[in-house]
């Protein structure tokens, strides 16, 4: 992976968490760092998703694929702010 890959990866990590948080209802006590994290992680699943079904090359945007990127981060999210909250 070239730097040029790992840059863009955080910065779509960012987008994606920040959606992905967006969407769960209510307030998170998830950092900022984790909720990249999370959509670096979420990101990348998604799009190894959308490649297994055949939808991640299409002509113009990917929506399906940014559809599943985002649903994950929001999965993700729910889930590191419930450990989160029961730690504190």
């Amino acid at each position: 992976m070239t730097i040029e890959g790992i840059i863009s990866a955080i910065i779509i990590g960012l987008i994606i968490g920040a959606l992905g948080r967006l969407v769960v209802p209510g307030k998170q006590n998830v950092p900022i760092w984790l909720t990249i994290v999370v959509g670096i992680v979420a990101a990348l699943i998604g799009t190894a998703i959308a490649r297994g079904i055949g939808v991640a090359d299409t002509d113009g945007i990917d929506w399906v694929e940014i559809l599943f990127q985002v649903v994950l981060a929001a999965i993700g999210v729910a889930a590191v702010s419930a450990v989160r909250g029961r730690r504190v």
